[in-house]
Order: structure tokens, then C-alpha cells, then sequence
């Protein structure tokens, strides 16, 4: 081989070794240069990774009804001690009066109509919590102790699973405590039982409508629907038509999947009755 062709051969494979042997390292430039993680921006801070408000609100938030405390059967599954986050929970299923105050928070769009404890689907727009360790299912009093605003709500679901954090509530019961802007509030949580218990907590919030400790509230039925959608559509009509009266008895609530809206809470069945008459419902459908 000519020295020419050698020490060009040579050449050659020497850079190709050298090119073979280099390992393209990350730097700070290429690693910046990832999309960071979309975050959903609260006004005093970002929301837990994709939660936040739903990008559609209903329009009757404000007229969201109270959770009917009821008289359920536990669920077993639901309410076995358990381990989250490095902790360990022990649930309560005795009828012990719980009367604690903390922090609550609330959880949105991201957990909407995944599965809870309870096995139920999440709603957000319904009075739902969550807790660590009060009866699944099992209700509770909520007092937004800085502004003094109260919800009933419905115990279906674990959490949160946070050492400075009490109960996570549904974005409806945090909205009628009004503190979905500050993300959290200071509140007292009071375990609360169906009225038939002659429990005192449990039928203040009747007594404020009109009702007295031995009355169940009656709501008339005026539609029931699949899907939220069609509900807030009868009750946005319902709202332009009907007198001004009526806005405050007025409400949408979730039971077991179906939306119906209802007037209420009435003291009797004749009142259901006279108010049906009123707004010259032909079928009228009582519920409790």
C-alpha cells in the first residue's frame, strides 16, 4: 500500500474510533429545554398537578341543597383500617359523636367522576367529603369558622392524606363556604345524624326552613334527568319564570346517578301540594 493511501486509511479510522467513543451527555440547556408539566394557576398559587374548577360551573352552585343525613348501612370495604401516604388510618364505624376543627380543603376536575371509597363516582358539584377515618357513608356539619357559612355533607370517599388538612370537601360545599379562591379555610367538622334520631345538630338546619324536629323536609320533584346538563337547563328556565319566591327553594341534587331538580323544603305534603297547584304541576312526585 502506497504511504499516501496508508496514512490516509489510518486518518479515517482514527476519527471514526474518536466519533464511536463520545457519549452526547445532558446539560443543563437540554434539560431546560423540557415542556414543563401544565399547571392549572390559582390566584394565591397553583392547584394540586391538573386540578382546579371544572371549566364548566353550573349555574346553581348557590342553590346546591345540604346532604339529607340518612340512615345507610356501612360499607365493610370501605371501612377497613389502612395505609396512605406512610400513614396509617383506623376508620371509627361507632355511633360516637366527632366534633373537631381544622383545616379543610377541596378537591375539583381532576378526581371528577373517578371512582371513590365508597365506590360511588365523584362529584363535584354534589355535597360530598372525604375523610380519614369518620363512617363511610356517614354525614357531617361543616362551619367555615371566618365567615360562619355551614354545609351538610355526605361522608363517600378517603383523604385527605395530608398531616395540616382535616377533610377534603367537594367543590360545591366549598364554594357554599365560600373559600374555593383561598383553596382552604379553618372550619369545625360535627358528625350529624337523620333527624328520626332526635339529634339536636343533626335538624337545626330544618328548624331554619320552617320545619320542627319531628318533620321530615318534603321537596316536589319537577324533573329528573341522566345527565347535569339537562338538569341545570330545566333549573335555569325554572329561575327565569318563576317568582323570586321560589329562587331559594330551588335546588339540583345527585341520588345515585340521576339529577332531579326539586323545590323545597316544604313542612308537609299539603304545602307540596298547594305549591305544585301554584305552578300548575299535573304530576306531582313527593320526595324526602
Amino acid at each position: 500500500m502506497k504511504p499516501v493511501i496508508r496514512w490516509l486509511w489510518l486518518l479515517i479510522v482514527s476519527l471514526v474510533l474518536v466519533a464511536c467513543s463520545t457519549v452526547k451527555t445532558a446539560s443543563a440547556t437540554s434539560q431546560s429545554s423540557a415542556k414543563p408539566a401544565k399547571k392549572t394557576i390559582a390566584r394565591n398559587g397553583a392547584y394540586f398537578q391538573n386540578d382546579g374548577p371544572a371549566d364548566h360551573i353550573p349555574v346553581n352552585l348557590d342553590l346546591v341543597p345540604n346532604a339529607v343525613p340518612q340512615d345507610e348501612p356501612l360499607i365493610r370495604a370501605a371501612n377497613l383500617p389502612y395505609t396512605a401516604m406512610g400513614m396509617s388510618f383506623r376508620p371509627d364505624t361507632s355511633p360516637a359523636p366527632y366534633r373537631v376543627r381544622g383545616k379543610a380543603s377541596w378537591y375539583g376536575k381532576q378526581f371528577h367522576g373517578r371512582r371513590t371509597t365508597s365506590g360511588e363516582r365523584y362529584d363535584m358539584f354534589a355535597m360530598t367529603a372525604a375523610h380519614p377515618t369518620l363512617p363511610i357513608p356517614s354525614y357531617a356539619r361543616v362551619t367555615n369558622l371566618e365567615n360562619g357559612k355551614s354545609v351538610v355533607v355526605r361522608i363517600n370517599d378517603r383523604g385527605p392524606f395530608h398531616r395540616g388538612r382535616l377533610l377534603d370537601l367537594s367543590y360545591a360545599a366549598a364554594h357554599r363556604l365560600s373559600f374555593v379562591g383561598q383553596g382552604s379555610a379553618s372550619v369545625l367538622v360535627e358528625r350529624v345524624w337523620p333527624a328520626a334520631d332526635n339529634d339536636v345538630t343533626a335538624v337545626a338546619r330544618n328548624e331554619a326552613n320552617g320545619l320542627r324536629q319531628d318533620e321530615t323536609p318534603k321537596y316536589l320533584q319537577l324533573g329528573a334527568f341522566t345527565t347535569l346538563a339537562n338538569a341545570e337547563a330545566m333549573l335555569k328556565r325554572l329561575v327565569d319564570e318563576l317568582d323570586k319566591g321560589y329562587d331559594d327553594k330551588l335546588g339540583i341534587v345527585n341520588q345515585q346517578g340521576v339529577y332531579r331538580v326539586r323545590l323545597g323544603p316544604f313542612t308537609s305534603d299539603a304545602a307540596v301540594r298547594s305549591a305544585a297547584e301554584t305552578l300548575n304541576v299535573e304530576n306531582i312526585v313527593m320526595a324526602n
